[in-house]
């Protein structure tokens, strides 16, 4: 790294969305070779900063320059910001999942002559560049027949493919498991040594600080400080209070358990795969939830903690499943979302883009979409009380939007998710099933988030909390359940749980059990 010869200046980055601003001269300096690391909080501007350097804000929307190489860059799309050395990698993953990994490797690249596509070439080509991100697979393999982290290199072997000089990685991680960001950590170092510069952008500061040489802070649309991450003083805490502009001295907010009564509870649940009908992916489960309780459910990728959430809620996934599950001591049925809404049981899914939220309708649309029966008369919603109520649990649960009316796909990825639990919590539940509650938000959204759970549960409502943080389930949790291979293999109180003990019950494989 030669900070005399960065490879990038940004100077003085401003940038308006409708009177909005959501750059305040934003200025950046990234050297060349190295791996420079934009933290800040959800809607802090980091998208948008990369957004304006890789051209999706082509010049001339913004104020400020750009310097690239020593020279001002004016990139009009991607494709100028590409041919300039340029890749972004977004955290939704562009890739075909009908098509092969060689097919998206070189997907708008593709290897030709004259429009016709040299498939020998192609496939050559591409089993190199897999070969240089680490991943053993045959090119032909479909997208969809690989798991996430498999993705995630095919994304970095298509960077590749276009003589990347100046890599973009907009969370790499946050989908993925210990060993998967493991790897991607270790390319993005290797990477590193072999000249290719990258800016990472992660809420993860444990990664962060692993990997990062330099990191830059924004707060509120305004840079706030560049760290060396050689210096002695250069911690999580001087991150983090960076970022939020206080210290957290606890990432967890105080939670003073009152547990009450047995208020949920699962005997021998078990669900197959929907398409592989005979595997066995939820192997007779059993557990219980008590009035103010947080439970916790941990598992490494694969074991089973989605599939078994889903399946409960209404058969969302899986087939052939079976079991019983009883409320206040009383035998209910969970066959339908309906009847789960009903029997006042609430699951907030994994992945809020795709299946928790509808990203062009608005908050309060949102807000209303699981009870629009309490905002309906004679079949037609109340749209006013709808608005207010809306706006109800937008002061109360601290949604940061100018209005309820505002198009919820434009809101930071902490203020959607309030607008999910927001939703379930609007048609009354008695058990909340919490999947991957905080995953892609900051760290201070992360603190609100578990906040609002604690005061969940002081209502005396049973939560489920399903999470692939460990140090979150021992932060949050009052009993932790381990899951392996479908099967519980442990019930830890809180008292109990360590970080070593968990990852001892969840590799011990359900074969242990017998």
């Amino acid at each position: 790294m030669t900070d005399s010869d960065p490879i990038l200046r940004m100077r003085d980055i401003t940038k308006d969305f409708s009177g909005v601003r959501a750059l305040d001269e934003v200025s950046l300096e990234v050297a060349r070779g190295e791996v420079h690391a934009i933290c800040g909080e959800n809607g802090a501007g980091k998208s948008t900063l990369m957004k304006v350097l890789s051209g999706v804000y082509p010049h001339g929307s913004y104020s400020g320059t750009i310097e690239l190489n020593g020279e001002e860059a004016t990139f009009r799309d991607i494709n100028s910001s590409e041919a300039a050395g340029i890749v972004i990698i977004h955290q939704e993953l562009a890739l075909n999942p009908l098509q092969s990994i060689a097919e998206n490797i070189f997907l708008g690249n593709e290897r030709s002559k004259r429009g016709v596509i040299n498939w020998d070439r192609t496939a050559i080509e591409a089993s190199a560049l897999l070969a240089k991100v680490g991943l053993v697979e045959n090119p032909a393999t479909k997208i969809y027949e690989i798991g996430v982290g498999k993705q995630q290199l095919v994304e970095i072997a298509k960077a590749m493919a276009k003589d990347v000089s100046l890599l973009i990685l907009d969370e790499p991680t946050a989908a993925l498991n210990d060993e998967d960001s493991d790897h991607l950590l270790d390319l993005i170092s290797n990477m590193r040594d072999h000249g290719i510069t990258c800016i990472l952008i992660s809420h993860k500061l444990r990664e962060v600080r692993r990997i990062a040489d330099r990191v830059t802070v924004i707060r509120d649309g305004k840079t706030i400080e560049t760290i060396d991450m050689s210096e002695p003083d250069a911690t999580e805490g001087r991150i983090i209070k960076a970022m939020v502009g206080r210290e957290l001295n606890n990432l967890f907010p105080p939670h003073e358990p009152k547990v009450g009564r047995e208020l949920f509870r699962v005997e021998d649940w078990t669900a197959y795969h929907p398409v592989d009908t005979g595997r066995m992916v939820v192997d007779h489960a059993s557990f219980t939830v008590h009035a103010g309780e947080i439970v916790g459910f941990a598992g490494l990728m694969g074991a089973g903690r989605t599939e078994l959430a889903m399946s409960l809620f209404g058969r969302l996934w899986g087939t052939n499943v079976s079991g019983r599950v009883f409320k206040d001591d009383v035998e209910i049925s969970t066959a339908t979302v309906d009847e789960a809404v009903a029997h006042g049981i609430a699951y907030v899914t994994e992945d809020r883009k795709r299946y928790g939220l509808n990203l062009i309708g608005t908050v309060s649309t949102n807000i209303s979409a699981v009870a629009l029966a309490r905002f309906a008369k004679w079949g037609i919603i109340d749209r006013n009380r709808e608005y207010l109520t809306a706006e109800d649990y937008r002061r109360n649960m601290n949604i940061k939007t100018p209005t309820v009316s505002e198009v919820v796909g434009k809101l930071s990825g902490g203020n959607q998710q309030k607008v999910v639990l927001s939703k379930w919590l609007v048609s009354g539940p008695d058990v909340l099933i919490l999947d991957e509650p905080t995953r892609g938000i900051d760290v201070g959204a992360k603190y609100e988030i578990y906040g609002l759970i604690n005061q969940l549960a002081a209502q005396g409502k049973a939560v489920v909390m399903i999470s692939s943080e460990l140090p979150e389930l021992l932060g949050m949790c009052d009993r932790i359940y381990t899951i392996s291979e479908g099967a519980i293999t442990g019930d830890v109180s809180r008292s109990e749980a360590t970080q070593e003990s968990l990852m001892y019950l969840m590799t011990m494989g359900k074969e242990a059990l017998k």
